[in-house]
């Protein structure tokens, strides 16, 4: 695959001998230590989970493209059913590239590719768990930008592949900054602008804000199906005795970042106004 890119790496980014910061693997790799006690027996759970709903294998394996526009292979928990068709993912896709819509997820209002809870694993950020795989591997890193799908490289204009010039990863400022309700360009301004001011500090303070995000998009999913439920007129009495504690949970765990988060919000929006990246020529 032909690389688009020219001086694609910063100078800010790399370490001295031209390669990924050795900070950032250190970090990395201390993350996942801390976490495996909670991360290993969570996978065993979710591995155990897919086998009983869905036939088919629990990992789903998918080519991205990476850091200075290298493919690898993703690994995921398969959330959708096998053989799921992809070619409406594309379309959306491609809509989202060309216009100034919120990046809206095709399966936002229910998707029946989708296995049952498949959703919520989708919705928790639970289903990337595998890419830990990646993160140790050095394809990936825990913070870092979304990687693509060689699609969506392929549509790519020289700046919207400076996004590249940072090692992929889990969770990113995209992801802690608004997520699908910002644009595809506006996706690329603040993947380019953590990629020329990445920085242990930036890292860490990215990884401290997803957990109330992923809670944030938890709840949504929540209250998205117990509407679905009122309105085909199922008494959603007693699923609320289960979900209403989980939204409480979710409540106090988000309610100590909610000042942060309207700061952060403020931040984003100065970087996306007054962001002196050179967009370049757009093909």
């Amino acid at each position: 695959m032909e690389l688009k890119i020219v001086d694609l790496v910063s100078a800010d980014f790399l370490s001295a001998d031209g390669g990924i910061p050795f900070w950032k693997r250190v970090l990395d790799a201390v993350a996942i230590v801390l976490a495996l006690p909670v991360i290993v027996p969570v996978m065993l759970l979710i591995s155990l989970y897919i086998k009983l709903v869905s036939r088919g294998p629990v990992f789903f394996c998918q080519e991205r493209i990476g850091y200075y526009g290298q493919p690898f292979k993703i690994f995921k928990f398969r959330t959708m059913h096998v053989n799921a068709p992809t070619n409406g993912h594309e379309k959306h896709l491609k809509e989202l590239m060309n216009s100034s819509r919120p990046m809206t997820k095709l399966d936002a209002k229910g998707d029946a590719r989708l296995i049952r809870g498949g959703g919520v694993l989708r919705a928790t950020g639970l289903d990337e768990l595998p890419q830990l795989i990646n993160v140790l591997r050095g394809e990936m890193s825990i913070v870092g930008p979304r990687p693509c799908t060689a699609y969506e490289y392929e549509q790519y204009s020289a700046w919207h592949s400076r996004r590249l010039e940072a090692l992929p990863g889990l969770t990113g400022l995209w992801q802690v900054s608004g997520k699908n309700k910002l644009s595809f360009e506006q996706m690329i301004q603040l993947d380019i602008h953590y990629a020329e001011n990445s920085s242990i500090w930036l890292d860490l303070n990215i990884m401290l804000r997803t957990f109330p995000v992923l809670l944030s998009q938890l709840r949504e999913v929540v209250t998205r199906r117990l509407a679905a439920l009122r309105k085909a007129d199922v008494d959603p009495g007693k699923l609320e005795e289960v979900v209403v504690p989980l939204r409480a949970h979710a409540d106090r765990f988000t309610r100590w970042s909610v000042r942060t988060r309207k700061n952060k919000k403020c931040q984003t929006r100065l970087i996306l106004e007054s962001s002196d990246v050179d967009t370049g020529v757009r093909t």
